[in-house]
């Protein structure tokens, strides 16, 4: 199901405000504080940006995976985050609890590739996951995913759906 009429819900993710809004009928219903990439709104391969534009959910994946589950390549490794396991790996970045993996669904813009070589959301893995509650949000401060607190990506992913609308705006 990819036809957006067929949804009521949808998602928008505005990076100046660093926030997740679920639009449900037209109205806000829940505000999530979120954290976009550092290096800013870009949709290249290897940018380490946030994509703009029309997108959709792609994937949901961990639904039955604990609270701060660390996936590697979108495969819950069996660890769970702790400040232990910090230590021990100071250098990886945390994708924790659930993973809602977007594709894009503009041509040469986030889908595909343009001028410049790929720009595909979904072959970036550009995703909305959980990452430690040690990272602060209303910060830009990912590779280009939207983190977000593990509580709030765990309600979220509840609400949700595959195929569900999420738009990325500059502000």
């Amino acid at each position: 199901m990819t036809n957006n009429e067929t949804f009521n819900k949808h998602l928008v993710i505005n990076i100046a405000k660093q926030t997740l809004t679920m639009h449900e009928q037209q109205a806000e219903v829940t505000e999530y504080t979120v954290s976009t990439a550092k290096n800013g709104i870009g949709s290249q391969q290897d940018s380490g940006c946030t994509p703009l534009g029309q997108h959709i959910i792609a994937k949901k994946i961990g639904g039955s995976e604990p609270m701060n589950a660390v996936f590697v390549g979108r495969v819950p490794t069996g660890e769970v985050y702790d400040a232990a396991l910090s230590t021990l790996h100071p250098k990886r970045d945390w994708i924790l609890s659930r993973i809602l993996w977007l594709s894009g669904l503009e041509e040469g813009s986030n889908k595909g590739s343009n001028s410049q070589g790929g720009c595909d959301t979904y072959e970036r893995y550009i995703y909305i996951h959980g990452t430690p509650d040690t990272e602060p949000m209303g910060i830009p401060l990912s590779h280009g995913c939207i983190r977000m607190r593990n509580t709030d990506i765990v309600e979220l992913f509840e609400q949700v759906e595959e195929g569900m609308p999420v738009m990325i705006v500059a502000d």
